[in-house]
């Protein structure tokens, strides 16, 4: 009987290369989300007011932070997994999910919020 050590590399050439995790952008993918709509419901509620947001020109808030490659970040308040569902619910609700935040709960539809998440996740350094 072979043994474990002999199957490894077997086992190896049968995943696919990053079966581990998905590429970002399906991470990230937002069906039926228009980052369009997300931009102009973050002016609507006046998210610059408190973060620095790549396609507002004004204001450029520094109490928050910048969200210029928020698309990269791994985590969501630093705290939270950086998931559309997670993502969608934090601009609505951030008190549900992070209690003692500044950040206050969003006058957002549960569209608009995956609107805003899609926008957000537009946002790349790379």
């Amino acid at each position: 009987m072979p043994t474990l050590r002999a199957l490894l590399p077997l086992l190896a050439l049968a995943l696919p290369v990053g079966a581990c995790k998905p590429p970002p952008d399906e991470r990230q993918h937002m069906p039926q989300a228009d980052p369009a709509a997300g931009l102009a419901a973050i002016r609507r509620v006046g998210c610059g007011s408190c973060h620095s947001i790549p396609g507002l020109s004004w204001p450029k808030g520094e109490l928050g932070p910048a969200l210029d490659s928020f698309g990269d970040q791994g985590m969501i308040a630093g705290r939270l997994p950086n998931r559309p569902d997670v993502l969608a619910h934090f601009v609505r609700r951030a008190p549900e999910l992070v209690p003692g935040t500044t950040m206050p709960a969003m006058p957002l539809s549960e569209k608009e919020a995956r609107d805003v998440a899609a926008y957000l996740y537009t946002l790349r350094s790379r």
